[in-house]
């Protein structure tokens, strides 16, 4: 079976995203491939080949390293609600495994400084929660780094809590604590 069918018969369930995380990880079909299928942001199986990516890099985030500045390039340009929920997953798992685990060696400082900008993008933009909280928790490991990041993202925090869902106010509350 193709990529694009596989994509085709994908869908949330941990099943079918385990299935086709094991093509991944056996190189049945490539990183490369997915990311083909993922920068075409309107097609109906982008966000699937996304979905694909994210629980890849559950267990391996080190699948995505050769492609890292592809994977940071294409971030920008997911505008759908159903791409941006796993681009931003990524983008967290990425962040804990070069600040936690200190286990990235190849995440450049350009890395790092786009994977900023587009979390602010992120969390001041209508975007639903997941993304937003996912933001935070990258803001805030990032901002360990980048001293500006902490004030301001303890401001937007500060001014949006008030207006938003539980689920973020709940993200919120332990960020602030943190900060």
């Amino acid at each position: 079976m193709d990529l694009h069918s596989e994509l085709e018969l994908l869908d949330h369930s941990k099943q079918k995203r385990e299935k086709f995380c094991l093509l991944l990880r056996t190189k049945t079909i490539s990183v490369a491939e997915v990311l083909d299928v993922a920068e075409k942001i309107n097609s109906t199986v982008s966000y699937k080949a996304l979905w694909g990516l994210e629980f890849m890099c559950r267990d391996s985030i080190q699948n995505l390293l050769p492609h890292l500045d592809r994977f940071i390039n294409l971030l920008p340009k997911i505008h759908l609600d159903s791409g941006v929920r796993p681009a931003a997953k990524i983008c967290e798992y990425l962040i804990i495994e070069h600040y936690e685990n200190n286990n990235i060696h190849t995440f450049s400082l350009d890395n790092r400084k786009a994977i900023t900008s587009i979390c602010f993008d992120w969390l001041i933009t209508d975007q639903r929660v997941a993304p937003k909280a996912y933001s935070m928790t990258c803001l805030l490991h990032l901002g360990t780094e980048f001293k500006w990041i902490h004030p301001e993202l303890k401001i937007i925090l500060e001014n949006n809590y008030v207006s938003q869902t539980a689920a973020y106010k709940a993200r919120a509350r332990e960020i602030l604590q943190r900060l």
